[in-house]
C-alpha cells in the first residue's frame, strides 16, 4: 500500500504579536503517514489543535519545523519548506481540502464554483459542468439554485456546493475538515458514501468529524492529537 503523505515531527506554534511577542504553543512532535485507499480521522477535543494540523498540510499555515512530505508529480515534495508556487500545484494536483466555509467569488454560480477546480487543471468547461451537475445532484442540491450565487445560499445548502467542489477532482491527497458539520441525516449519508468511493479509487482521506455516527462510519483510524500536546513533549 502507497504512502502518498507523510508527517515527521512537525510543530507549530502562534506569536501573539499584540501581547509583546508571546508564543503560544499549538502541537508539537506531529508525526504520521496516510496510506492510499484509507480515512483516517484526527481525535481530541476543541482546541487540541486538529485544524491547525490539516491547514499546515495544506499549506495555509507556516510550520516551525519539521518535514511533510507529500508525493507530487512523481516527486517527493516538502511543504513545510517548498515555495509558494509549489505549494499551489500541489493544491492544484495533489492535495484537495473541504473546508468548514465555502468562499467564492460574487456573482459565480454555484455550477460554475463546483467546476472550477477542473477547469485549472486543463478539463473543458462544459465537461466540468457536467461533473458538477451530477455531484450537485447527488448532493440533493435543487436545481433552481445550480445557476445562483452561492453567497444568496443557506448554510447547509452552501456546505453542499462546498463537498461538490472538493469532490469533484481526483486529488490522491484529500484533507476534510468538518464536512457534514452543517448537513441534515440524508446528505450526511451521502458524503459517508462518497468518502467510501474515494477510498475505492485509492485516495488518501485525512478528516475532522465531530458527528460521533459519520465518524464511526468512515474512520479507518483515529489520530490522537492530543498525543502532539506540546506541554506533552515537553516533559
Amino acid at each position: 500500500m502507497a504512502t502518498p503523505l507523510v508527517v515527521s515531527e512537525v510543530a507549530k506554534s502562534f506569536t501573539m504579536h499584540l501581547r509583546d511577542g508571546i508564543k503560544l504553543p499549538v502541537v508539537a512532535d506531529v508525526s504520521f503517514s496516510l496510506a492510499t485507499g484509507e480515512c483516517a480521522v484526527l481525535g481530541g477535543p476543541s482546541g487540541a489543535g486538529k485544524s491547525s494540523v490539516l491547514k499546515m498540510l495544506y499549506g495555509n499555515y507556516s510550520v516551525d519545523y519539521g518535514q511533510i512530505i507529500v508525493e507530487h508529480g512523481g516527486q517527493l515534495v516538502d511543504l513545510a519548506s517548498a515555495s509558494p508556487r509549489t505549494v499551489l500545484a500541489v493544491r492544484r494536483d495533489t492535495i484537495g481540502y473541504v473546508s468548514q466555509f465555502l468562499r467564492t467569488v460574487p456573482r459565480v454560480s454555484a455550477l460554475d464554483v463546483v467546476a472550477e477546480p477542473l477547469v485549472a487543471r486543463g478539463e473543458g468547461r462544459e465537461p466540468a459542468r457536467e461533473k458538477a451537475r451530477e455531484l450537485l445532484s447527488l448532493l440533493n442540491l435543487p436545481e433552481r439554485l445550480w445557476m445562483l450565487p452561492p453567497a444568496t445560499f443557506s448554510g447547509g445548502e452552501q456546505q453542499r456546493v462546498n463537498i461538490a467542489r472538493g469532490f469533484i477532482t481526483s486529488h490522491p491527497v484529500l484533507l476534510l475538515d468538518e464536512p457534514t458539520a452543517s448537513l441534515d441525516a440524508v446528505n450526511r449519508e451521502v458524503v459517508v458514501g462518497m468518502i467510501a468511493e474515494k477510498k475505492k479509487q485509492g485516495v488518501a482521506l485525512l478528516g475532522i468529524f465531530h458527528d460521533q455516527d459519520v465518524r464511526e462510519a468512515v474512520a479507518d483510524r483515529i489520530i490522537d492529537v492530543t498525543q502532539f500536546a506540546p506541554a506533552r513533549i515537553a516533559a
